[in-house]
């Protein structure tokens, strides 16, 4: 098996079977056993030692017949053990979650909480007076402990995922349309862990090539060799068009157990897990999709989450407020704050604040600039990397976000969002395809999954989908990831005009 190997199977709910997991899966799995069980002995034996200030303290038993003293050593390494133990037990080490997502971090979650809501049933059943600081200090101690270290080996995965290591060989099935779709798709994000090395369009031209590459072949009935020849482990079915039920049945058939894999790709795309569930009904595993639901509990959630955070944000970096707002008023002529019109929730306008960082009549000479080759290829957002009309006050303050501050009052107001689409502006509305409209269905945010997938080095086609994708699929749980992206985004300041 190569350093690019498939996928593992599993023998129960998060059991990895190691012996049909892959080489890399198995490196991978080992090294996260380490390091796991190292941040957990540190937080768990930290803890014992910062509240009781010794190794050496008793847990008494005298309660019980010929009562002793339990050394709270001896609780600590067990706690360790199970707690590694429970780590396995959930998966958190399966490659189908590691890499991409946020599944891994919620099941490291779900472990832990699951296992201290054992460990409490345990102390009240048999009465044991555990020290409530040990325990209440270890969990979040630990947790938070356990998701910096998983999110270190994440970054290290994605390098490796970026030069085509550590992950699954993929051929794909079916019609040349969603061979192709798929194929950009999943080479668009090389951190999810699939590398496409070989194609299958049934009747379709031998010995060609999908985007100079990839070889494609035409025969299902020799898809065994293809695979082999391609070294690949996963078949992707993208269609089903040419593939009757019977012939992917036979199709999974075919395949090495424990060794090679089906995966069936939907034709719904851009739809977030939790709005999805499988059903198996007559033999068929339908597939239900929840539609996306804009009010009630979740809307105030997200304005409470809003309004709380932007009012500590506000206070908090009151002194950058006044730093860029002396810098803007003593640098350049003309007033401190830009209002612009934009298009907000529902089709509803409001005025947009940003510290200005254009010269006074950036509106009047957009005309003139608007002829002139622009960044990213983007034709429906004037974006330029060397826009003559931004200030040098201006550029420094847009190379860190830093004009986009005063959006928070906007945010305290109510007519923008912490994290949403971009607000757009009218001439851009006026241009709009009708399914594009979707992204006024939620408030328009300072940040969004747009600014934390490129920014401006989008194209209009990649900066929809991912506001789309938004709109589809928020919560609070990705609000939080997306901020944490954004901080990430600004510091690395790619694709920031």
């Amino acid at each position: 098996m190569t350093a690019a190997g498939g996928v593992k199977t599993s023998s129960g709910p998060g059991l990895t079977d190691t012996r049909a997991a892959p080489d890399w899966a198995r490196k991978y799995a080992t090294r996260l056993v380490v390091t796991d069980l190292i941040v957990i002995a540190w937080a768990v034996i930290g803890t014992q030692i910062a509240w009781f200030g010794t190794l050496d303290s008793q847990l008494n038993l005298s309660k019980y017949r010929g009562g002793f003293a339990l050394n709270y050593s001896l609780i600590s390494v067990i706690l360790i053990l199970a707690w590694v133990t429970f780590l396995a037990l959930f998966g958190t080490r399966d490659e189908r979650v590691i890499g991409t997502g946020n599944n891994e971090y919620k099941r490291v979650v779900d472990a832990t909480v699951r296992l201290f809501g054992i460990v409490a049933i345990i102390a009240f059943l048999f009465q044991l007076d555990l020290a409530r600081g040990y325990i209440v200090l270890s969990l979040p101690v630990g947790t938070l402990a356990l998701i910096a270290s998983r999110w270190i080996w994440r970054q290290w995965l994605t390098a490796q995922r970026s030069r085509g290591f550590y992950s699954s060989r993929v051929l794909l099935v079916g019609s040349r349309v969603s061979v192709s779709a798929i194929a950009k798709d999943l080479n668009r994000v090389p951190q999810a862990g699939y590398v496409v090395v070989g194609a299958c369009v049934p009747g379709d031209t031998i010995g060609e090539y999908l985007f100079g590459r990839i070889p494609v072949s035409n025969n299902l009935d020799q898809l065994q060799a293809t695979m082999d020849a391609a070294g690949a482990d996963t078949v992707v079915v993208t269609s089903s068009d040419e593939l009757p039920p019977e012939r992917i049945r036979e199709l999974s058939w075919s395949l090495e157990p424990g060794r090679q894999h089906l995966v069936l790709a939907p034709s719904l795309t851009d739809v977030g897990g939790p709005r999805i569930h499988m059903r198996p009904v007559a033999g068929l595993p339908l597939i239900h999709v929840e539609t996306p639901r804009y009010e009630g509990l979740k809307r105030f959630s997200k304005r409470a989450f809003d309004l709380v955070s932007s009012a500590v944000l506000i206070v908090v970096l009151s002194p950058v407020f006044a730093a860029a707002a002396l810098g803007v008023r003593l640098s350049t002529p003309g007033g401190v704050l830009f209002r612009q019109d934009r298009v907000g929730l529902n089709g509803d306008h409001f005025k947009m604040l940003k510290f200005r960082s254009m010269v006074v009549d950036a509106e009047s000479q957009l005309s003139a600039l608007q002829g002139v080759d622009r960044a990213a290829g983007n034709a429906v957002m004037f974006k330029m990397e060397n826009d003559p009309r931004v200030t040098p006050i201006g550029r420094f303050m847009r190379r860190f976000s830093l004009d986009e501050l005063p959006q928070l009052f906007n945010v305290l107001g109510g007519s923008m969002s912490l994290v949403g689409p971009r607000p757009p502006l009218d001439r851009e509305v006026a241009i709009y395809e009708h399914h594009v409209h979707r992204r006024f269905l939620v408030k328009p945010g300072i940040t969004g999954l747009w600014q934390v997938s490129g920014r401006s080095n989008l194209s209009w086609e990649d900066t929809v989908r991912l506001d789309l994708y938004y709109v589809e699929n928020w919560s609070i749980t990705g609000d939080l990831m997306i901020l944490w992206r954004t901080a990430r985004a600004v510091l690395a300041r790619d694709g920031a005009y």
